[in-house]
This record gives structure tokens, sequence and C-alpha cells, in this order.
């Protein structure tokens, strides 16, 4: 049986078109959409209508529920740690090394392949929505949206800035300023197509950083994004001349540890269902818990 949520019209909303207000107010993308007029999803006080009809204060907006018909990914079996859990989202901690999502030739063993089996083990069929990227070896915290509709005002957030992600990051160096915004955009790398570079003609890019902690010759960051380009804070800090510690890409390997010391230690966001803050934190993984204690553990000595 079809699904229907009905929506009353304010005063506030009056004079809007169908359409405008399927996509200002319900956010529906326009693939969307066109789904919903073909499968005559969409009725004005009970009767279809056309997208461009004008609303009136108190009609009754029904449109359908679109039912996902596959998790975009094949699910597998594996292990996922769940953060946060409501009936819009998850927050999982992804560990170092692991995709988000098939790429290349990278089909399985995804982060995506785990919770989609996760999803089938509870029999919901829900497509596999990343709200947001990680790099195959940052770990932390990271968001999947359930629906079409609450990744649609999940971007929204990231776009007003009200979801905000934050990053912790060992970095070469003594950086100096202690604090400051990183305001470079970032494009293709001239020579090699894997990675990014600072290019004037890139997209904009901003990333705020504030100093923890110093230790002789390291610092531990906090960052924060404006932004979420390919690689930012990796080009970024090396911009700065302040590298991450075994970043092999963009800046040096390190002996501590087998890849680049960042960690995406929350994010926050406001609750799709009564718009309050909620914030989701990630526990430091043992490899970055390590090198801060031995950083520490030099400073005494």
């Amino acid at each position: 049986m079809k699904s229907f949520q009905t929506h009353k019209i304010s005063s506030e909303h009056a004079g809007l078109t169908v359409e405008n207000y399927l996509k200002q107010i319900l956010h529906q993308s326009g693939r969307t959409i066109q789904k919903l007029t073909r499968q005559k999803g969409i009725f004005l006080n009970g009767k279809p209508v056309f997208l461009q009809r004008p609303l009136k204060v108190n009609d009754s907006l029904r449109v359908l529920v679109l039912e996902d018909a596959s998790y975009g990914v094949q699910p597998e079996p594996g292990t996922i740690e769940i953060l946060y859990e409501d009936a819009y989202l998850l927050v999982l901690n992804k560990p170092p090394y692991q995709l988000v999502h098939p790429t290349g030739q990278t089909t399985t063993g995804t982060l995506a392949n785990h919770l989609a089996h996760h999803l089938a083990e509870q029999g919901v069929i829900s497509t596999v929505r990343a709200v947001h990227r990680l790099d195959r070896e940052t770990s932390g915290c990271i968001i999947f949206a359930k629906d079409a509709r609450s990744q649609s005002l999940l971007e929204q957030q990231l776009k007003t800035r009200t979801l905000k992600r934050t990053y912790w990051a060992l970095t070469k160096g003594l950086v100096e300023p202690p604090s400051g915004t990183i305001d470079a955009p970032i494009g293709p790398h001239p020579s090699l197509p894997n990675r990014r570079a600072i290019n004037l003609q890139g997209e904009t890019a901003v990333t705020h950083y504030q100093t923890i902690r110093s230790f002789s010759d390291t610092s531990l960051l906090e960052l924060t994004l404006d932004t979420g380009r390919t690689h930012q804070i990796r080009v970024h800090l090396a911009h700065l001349g302040y590298p991450i510690l075994g970043d092999k890409m963009y800046g040096l390997r390190s002996p501590l540890i087998s890849r680049q010391a960042l960690h995406a230690t929350s994010v926050t966001f406001e609750h799709l269902g009564n718009n309050q803050p909620v914030t989701v934190a990630a526990p430091l993984p043992a490899d970055i818990a390590r090198m801060i204690d031995f950083s520490n553990s030099n400073e005494l000595n």
C-alpha cells in the first residue's frame, strides 16, 4: 500500500506553486519531483494537481512517500560502529584504511557495503546515502541519511554551515600563528591526477584551525571546515608549511603512524525532527592516541 504525507498550507507559504513548495519547503529534488509526477504521487485537496498551481491557505497537499528499491551497493557482512541513530540518519565511526563507498575497482569491503548488510538484517531497504566524505585513511564521524529527504535537508545544513565537522590533526612543526583561517582555492593538481593543489582557478576552500597543544616539533590542531573540497585539510596544512604527519601524498612519512594523523572527532547538526542541536563525538583511534602519548612523554623527558 502506498504511503502519503499530508501538508497543511499556512499563510506563510500561500502563493507558492506546488513545485516551489516541494522544492523550497519539503526540499525535494527535481529528480524526485519527476518521480512523484510519474507515479501520480501529488494531490491537492484530494485531486491530482499541476505543478504550477498556486497554493492557498488551508490547502491540503498530499505527497507520496517514495520507497527505496535497493541499497545502491551490495550488502556485505562486516563490523560497523554506530555512534548515533534516529529516524532520519546514522552517524558511524569510520575506521582508518576503509573506503566510505565503492569506487573504481573496489566494490566490496567499504563502510557502505557493511551498513547495507546492517539495514538488511533489520529488514529495511534503504539506499545508503553518505552526506559527506572522509578519505580512506581518515577515521571518525561520518553521517549517512536514511532517505532522500533527510539527505537533502542535511546537505542544506552543510551549505548553511549548520552542520559542522570538527577534526584533529597532528602536524609537523610548531604552527604559527597558533590559530587562524586558511582561505585558499583548491583545484586539480597540474600534473598528478590523484592529487589536489592550491589553484587560483579552483573552488573556494576555507579551513579554520586552533592549536590544542604544541610539542617539541609537532602540533595538535583542531580544525573546522566551511567547505568540503577533496583533501581540503591535507592540502591547506601542507600549503601553510605544516603537513599532517604520516601523509604520504602531501607531507611526509612518520615512523609513529602508517597513515595521515587525521581524525573526524565530532559532527554537530540540527535534529531533523525538532531542530535541536545534536553533537556526536568519536573516540580517538589507538594510533593517534599513541602518537599524542609519545609526544607528551618526550616533552617530560
